[in-house]
């Protein structure tokens, strides 16, 4: 009778609750779902945010839940599918699309695919420490940078690079105008790294690939045709979007450290706000994306803002990669020999070269973690010991590791999109994590990469 009588008084109580809800507020947890209890003082740090909300965050920085009004919540929180290429909600292994009510569709995933070989989340040897030597262990499994190079950090910025050839010039060109080139060019597989609405050299060389790719000269001041070509295509450059309740609510990091032990000490490198995951999501700068929406808070759901539509990801089976170290570009070869996907990189220095020759892919991680040792890497800052940076798109080799056959070297994504092209790797080569995800969807072990000059 008692047990009886403590679950009907609970069950009352969270009948009265949930109709306080709605008259009132909510906390809302990163997974989009009512946060049922109070955690205890000891557990949380609550901190207000602009709008005066109470946002809850534990003490390695995750966010725990968020305020936000009830009747905004309930209103709001059915939203409508949106195509993702990072999301895969289908259990049977296909992918159908990304559902908006979903706080984990983040970069830091990628859809299970037939070609994709994920691999045991267990430690692994890394490669050139071949034994047993717990040192020599790599986590799931993003190597230690360069082993021929072992005093960089793979997350350090390096100098600007210098370009091959001069840049396509535009004729009084706005930024719309810019922006619906640089759509038109991502959707066609000639990737122009960050949509930012500004010309430059990764813009030149993704109308060059553009016109390997399909045999077309293009135009880029005709900006009627290029538009017609978009409508075509997947519409408009420039579309609406509907921030989500888990949008809005992440998960989101504080921020990320500059810190090695810091980096260790969170569950996750998440993005830390809603327009770092947008911007990403939608293959965009960040501050373009600001800029495109003067005055908005983003975290606010059910807010109307500008993204650029990107459309589909490029689909196919590569079976040669081509790394252009002096266009700093990566070319996507299909079975027939024809040129599938391009994408800006970071190449290498002429301190820290890439490989030479052909070298194959060896195996590909997903969401790969990253195992900071100091008698192999570099010596950051005052850590002197093994450290496990957790996964996420803020990590140091960003939300894909593509390994090679010369060990240590692979291709990576990165946490810096907008300084694709535009900076030097450390011997590796750096994608923008959209660009990452796509290639590594379409490679499979056993795929050669040439290295050219």
């Amino acid at each position: 009778m008692v047990s009886v009588m403590a679950i009907a008084a609970a069950d009352a109580e969270a009948q009265q609750r949930y109709r306080r809800y709605q008259s009132e507020s909510v906390l809302v947890t990163p997974e989009g779902s009512i946060l049922d209890f109070m955690p205890e003082e000891s557990e949380v740090i609550v901190r207000i945010d602009s709008r005066g909300r109470r946002v809850l965050i534990d003490h390695y920085g995750n966010l725990v839940a968020t305020e936000m009004p009830a009747d905004l919540y309930f209103a709001r929180n059915e939203q409508p599918r949106y195509e993702d290429p990072y999301r895969d909600n289908d259990d049977n292994g296909g992918f159908d699309g990304f559902d908006a009510r979903d706080p984990s569709t983040i970069t830091g995933t990628v859809p299970r695919h037939g070609d994709v070989t994920r691999l045991p989340l267990e430690d692994q040897s890394l490669p050139g420490f071949e034994n047993d030597n717990a040192e020599g262990q790599l986590r799931n499994t993003a190597p230690t940078d360069n082993q021929d190079i072992t005093s960089l950090d793979p997350q350090a910025s390096q100098p600007a690079i210098q370009d091959t050839e001069p840049a396509i010039v535009l004729k009084n060109k706005s930024r719309a105008e810019i922006t619906a080139l640089q759509v038109f060019l991502d959707r066609e597989g000639a990737s122009p790294g960050v949509i930012d609405g500004k010309m430059g050299m990764n813009v030149t060389k993704s109308i060059r690939a553009w016109e390997k790719i399909s045999g077309e000269t293009l135009d880029p001041n005709d900006t009627e045709a290029i538009l017609e070509r978009l409508r075509l295509s997947g519409g408009m450059p420039i579309i609406s979007y509907t921030i989500t309740p888990a949008d809005a609510a992440g998960p989101y990091v504080a921020e990320i450290p500059e810190d090695y032990a810091h980096k260790a000490l969170l569950p996750r490198l998440s993005f830390t706000s809603t327009t770092e995951m947008l911007a990403e999501r939608f293959h965009m700068d960040e501050t373009y994306l600001k800029e495109l929406n003067p005055g908005v808070d983003f975290s606010i759901p059910g807010t109307i803002v500008k993204v650029v539509n990107p459309g589909e990801a490029r689909t196919g089976i590569v079976a040669r990669i081509v790394a252009d170290k002096g266009r700093k570009q990566v070319l996507a070869y299909g079975e027939a020999g024809e040129l599938i996907a391009a994408y800006p990189a970071s190449i290498g220095s002429s301190d820290t070269p890439s490989p030479s020759g052909t070298v194959t892919v060896e195996r590909i991680a997903l969401d790969p973690g990253y195992t900071y040792n100091p008698k192999i890497n570099f010596q950051q800052g005052g850590n002197d010991k093994i450290l496990e940076i957790p996964p996420g798109p803020n990590g140091p080799v960003g939300t894909v590791w593509i390994a090679l056959s010369k060990p240590t070297y692979g291709i990576h994504g990165t946490p810096e999109p907008s300084k694709i092209g535009r900076t030097q790797s450390h011997g590796c080569i750096r994608l923008t994590n959209w660009d990452a995800t796509e290639l590594a969807k379409m490679v499979k072990p056993g795929v050669t990469v040439e290295f050219i000059d």
